[in-house]
């Protein structure tokens, strides 16, 4: 690579999940590399708003999960499902939790679920449309967390409608202290405001979801209609962020007259 043609350099990084991202500062600009500024995916305590900003995670587009616009269609109506969670369940994770409690209460019968043992890099045509359609026809997407808080399930819940039922809670890593940032894990959705349902436990989902079969149809429909003009107006607040950070760093400066 020749760096010496290149007269600015910005990175977008899809960090580590574990946030061990430390590699990257020989890179930087500050520590005598090449590199200006690095957005980076996940939590990551050195995210400092100068040269290393966070980036969302976003949709799965690898495994082909489209950009959705928003339609009125998604909007109105009764959607059959409560909840949803399709996705792989790992040994000893909160995902088996969420199965457990859901089969137990028998609340099971009122959501979309179809779990899997083994992760699956890529999915079949059937298994994008069917994990599609269980985000449209559901009111609420189960988001436990996998080796990270933050996952695509988020996302792609808030671009059919679906709201995030997120599992608020540190992961193994150096992804932020709890203790010490009150918004992590989660900081940049927290600020943003996403209206998400937030829970610290799973014990807590039999009561979200008797609170869903007590929510009329039009109180369901007003808080997908701020879920996703929510999502669109953080999508465009990103990138405005985006192009006026490079702007800001690699335009030349108006030294007036």
């Amino acid at each position: 690579m020749q760096t010496h043609k290149l007269q600015h350099v910005a990175v977008v990084l899809l960090g580590n999940e574990q946030c061990k991202n430390e590699w990257i500062y020989p890179y930087l600009k500050s520590y005598g590399g090449f590199v200006e500024l690095f957005f980076l995916i996940y939590d990551s305590p050195i995210v400092n708003e100068e040269d290393i900003f966070q980036w969302p995670l976003g949709v799965a587009t690898y495994r082909h999960f489209p950009v959705v616009e928003p339609s009125w269609s998604m909007l109105q109506g009764p959607r059959p499902y409560q909840c949803n969670f399709l996705g792989t369940v790992y040994k000893n994770s909160s995902r088996e939790i969420v199965l457990e409690i859901l089969m137990q209460s028998g609340l099971h019968k009122l959501c979309w679920i179809s779990a899997r043992e083994q992760w699956i890099p890529q999915e079949t045509n059937e298994s994008l449309q069917n994990y599609q359609n269980a985000l449209l026809e559901s009111d609420l997407t189960l988001c436990p967390v996998g080796v990270n808080t933050e996952c695509y399930r988020i996302y792609e819940a808030c671009s059919f409608g679906s709201v995030p039922v997120v599992e608020d809670v540190m992961t193994p890593g150096n992804c932020g202290n709890s203790s010490v940032h009150h918004r992590a894990p989660l900081q940049l959705l927290k600020t943003m405001g996403a209206p998400f349902i937030f829970i610290k436990d799973w014990k807590e989902l039999p009561t979200v979801l008797e609170k869903e079969q007590n929510m009329t149809l039009q109180q369901k429909i007003q808080r997908r209609k701020i879920l996703m003009e929510w999502y669109q107006q953080f999508k465009a607040q990103m990138r405005q962020k985006f192009v006026s950070t490079l702007e800001k760093a690699f335009l030349p400066k108006d030294k007036g007259g």
